[in-house]
């Protein structure tokens, strides 16, 4: 990084990436704090709070146009106090005020602009700002001029009206109802709304711009395996497979950006998060293991390629995001004109390639915010590999060659490009989500260096975020520092790679972790009068209401990933408390369900592994024995998402696990061949050493 010859504001002593772009702003920015406040306080100013994050393409405009602007600076230092905070960081502090925002405007983003009370009551907000009047939204100078005049003149009303917002605030976190009862015809009833937004032609859920949210799938899948509903399994493979053959998917690099900016997934916001793309490692693998179609395993792969070759940290953790910008420019990393794959092709393969990639003289991509480079083309599939044989003459294999050949040419040109910027700092929930994938894929996929990614990365977290005398969790780690307590999602999420690790490896110690972490979580965030799960922990000062989130959007909410661990847990441990929070959360949801189920498909997958009942598969056998490991392949690539599977191996493993499910003590090889045992309700069937009997088991179709 070079030097910046600016002063440095109070950002310069933090270690977040998004804190560190702002620290020799000329606005006296203050981080999130005691410090903040009190001045706030002091000199009976309004805070202006501006919420981000470092991949921000709209936060890198809003910081050139406005707070490296020397005038519109000394107007926010002399009426304001200037905070900034990364919302990666401190979602709960975003959680608040972009809630905030929504209710005063119906719209919400980053970058966050909002305005408090000395004492953190919001009264204004918005998002992002022009320096000037443009695009229809009042300019940033004339904003900050206005506000101060309505706090100096008009003091009570701001008050009073920060004090109804805090009052709406704590009024749209999830209270809870009282527990219902289930309803079995729930999932289907959100099924046909799912099948309502669905874009038959693109693939995915309604207009543009189209955001992956893999939770939908994940609830589309499991129905599917519930009801055997082909339209539900189609619905979900032909999304994955446009969103692969998309401009939104890096060709050259694998790896999938935020979201696509039109509705046929071509040209994307160019960003790219951890989260997402350990999300679609899982969706790729789960409709593999349905479809046995090798291009959505190659997808699944290619992205994990992506991400240990440019998203792993030296000791195994991985990075948070890649930005969408680099030279100040988005897109200028991953788009090419025609002359850029002439020079890098020559003439002749350079017009097969465009032909491909759906690539113009003149660009394929006009970007409307004036941000992208010119004359640009973003690659994305155009033709198939038989269309170009046809075409160009050939066969579809030699097509396919020829565009494998070109793709590793560009690839080595595009590495000579500046890259974008890189947050390099270690999220906890994030990790947790990579390291589940990781994890997934190992077992699907049946590949042993995607377990040891998984856990090294699990290490790591165990290492410099966990405390283990006081079984809690820290949420970022970066550049040495461990800071900020951990929230809801660190637990729920850390948990469930914790128990895909457990899984994929039969190691007792990531069950043992992954129960500390839950006992630890339930003691924590769980709501004993309202249900669910408070987001934030206990006794924390800094923030005006303790919210309970229940949405799945991009990412699902901590809240269903903490249901679907303790019905795991329940399973693993035989422990009911576990299963009991589970279900009364569950059930006072059920308002929720019927009112808005698209809004929560992830719980929607802990509501339907709730119908299907508990299924449990033990593999009894030496672990590097043949037949062994034939069992559990045959459990592994196939598509079981209610199941818990467990290894009986005659050992130290065994019995520990045995400590757990004693069931599990008297399960040993039959005739001294390896043995199965599918247990489903605690009742199970005869034990089978035939693997042609345990197959037509495993693919029997669900009861009715």
């Amino acid at each position: 990084m070079t030097s910046d010859p600016r002063k440095p504001n109070r950002l310069a002593k933090e270690k977040s990436p998004y804190l560190l772009q702002h620290a020799c702003n000329p606005v006296n920015w203050h981080p999130w704090g005691l410090e903040a406040f009190e001045t706030a306080r002091r000199e009976n100013k309004p805070i202006f709070l501006s919420i981000g994050y470092s991949t921000c393409h709209w936060c890198h405009v809003m910081e050139h146009e406005s707070f490296e602007n020397a005038e519109i600076a000394e107007v926010l230092n002399r009426w304001f106090v200037p905070v900034k905070v990364d919302r990666e960081e401190r979602p709960d502090v975003d959680q608040i005020y972009m809630t905030a925002v929504q209710t005063m405007t119906g719209q919400g983003g980053w970058p966050l602009s909002a305005w408090l009370t000395p004492d953190l009551k919001p009264f204004y907000g918005a998002t992002y700002f022009p320096p000037r009047s443009a695009f229809g939204r009042p300019g940033f100078k004339e904003i900050l001029t206005r506000i101060h005049e309505v706090w100096e003149q008009q003091h009570e009303q701001v008050l009073q009206q920060g004090r109804q917002l805090h009052d709406a605030i704590v009024a749209a976190t999830t209270a809870g109802g009282a527990p219902g009862e289930i309803d079995a015809d729930l999932p289907g009833a959100a099924y046909d709304q799912f099948r309502i937004q669905y874009d038959a032609e693109h693939g995915g859920f309604g207009g543009a711009p189209k955001f992956p949210r893999p939770a939908q799938l994940n609830f589309l899948l499991r129905y599917w395996k519930r009801t055997g509903d082909a339209k539900a399994l189609e619905m979900t493979t032909h999304t994955l497979r446009q969103m692969a053959l998309g401009g939104m998917y890096d060709q050259l690099g694998g790896g999938f950006s935020r979201y696509s900016v039109d509705e046929r997934w071509r040209v994307p916001h160019f960003e790219k998060m951890l989260y997402d793309n350990a999300q679609l490692v899982v969706s790729y693998c789960e409709a593999w293991q349905i479809t046995r179609e090798p291009f959505l395993a190659g997808v699944a792969r290619d992205v994990l390629c992506y991400i240990s070759r440019d998203m792993t940290h030296p000791d195994g953790a991985f990075y948070s995001a890649e930005d969408a910008d680099s030279e100040g420019v988005e897109g200028k990393f991953y788009a090419w004109t025609a002359q850029e794959l002439r020079d890098a092709l020559g003439a002749e393969e350079a017009r097969f390639v465009g032909e491909y990639y759906g690539c113009e003289e003149k660009g394929n991509w006009d970007d409307p915010t004036g941000h992208g480079p010119k004359n640009a083309n973003v690659l994305f599939v155009a033709r198939t590999f038989e269309q170009m044989a046809k075409l160009f003459g050939g066969t579809p294999q030699q097509a396919r060659e020829r565009i494998e050949s070109a793709k590793r040419k560009l690839s080595e040109v595009r590495s000579r490009r500046v890259r974008p910027h890189l947050d390099d700092k270690i999220l906890t929930a994030w990790n947790g989500q990579m390291i589940g994938a990781f994890a997934r894929a190992a077992q699907a996929l049946d590949e042993p260096q995607y377990l040891a990614a998984a856990t090294r990365a699990a290490e790591f977290i165990l290492a410099k975020l966990y405390d283990p005398q006081t079984r809690t969790l820290l949420r970022r780690w970066r550049d040495g520092e461990a800071k900020v307590e951990g929230f809801l999602d660190d637990y729920a999420f850390f948990a469930a790679g914790l128990l895909e690790l457990y899984e994929a490896s039969f190691d007792p110690q990531w069950l043992d972790r992954a129960v500390e972490l839950t006992d630890t979580m339930i003691a924590r965030f769980h709501d004993k009068a309202g249900g669910g799960f408070w987001f934030t922990p206990p006794g924390q000062t800094d923030i005006i209401a303790r919210m309970k989130d229940d949405y799945d959007g991009a990412q699902p909410s901590g809240n269903s990933i903490a249901i679907a661990d303790l019905q795991k847990l329940a399973q693993f441990t035989g422990h009911p408390r576990y299963a009991a929070i589970a279900d009364e959360s569950l059930r006072r949801l059920l308002p929720r369900f019927r009112q808005t189920p698209t809004a929560v498909p992830q719980w929607l997958c802990a509501l339907d592994a709730t119908l299907a009942g508990h299924r449990q598969i033990v593999i009894a056998g030496a672990p590097d024995a043949a037949d062994t490991k034939a069992m559990l392949r045959a459990v592994r690539e196939r598509y079981l998402p209610d199941i818990i599977l467990l290894l009986a191996d005659g050992g130290p493993r065994q019995a520990a696990m045995a400590k757990r499910l004693k069931f599990l003590a008297s399960m040993k090889p039959l005739d001294g061949k390896a043995t199965a045992y599918v247990c489903e309700n605690y009742a199970c069937r005869a034990p089978t050493n035939d693997l042609v009997k345990l197959l037509k088991m495993l693919d029997a179709p669900p009861a009715e």
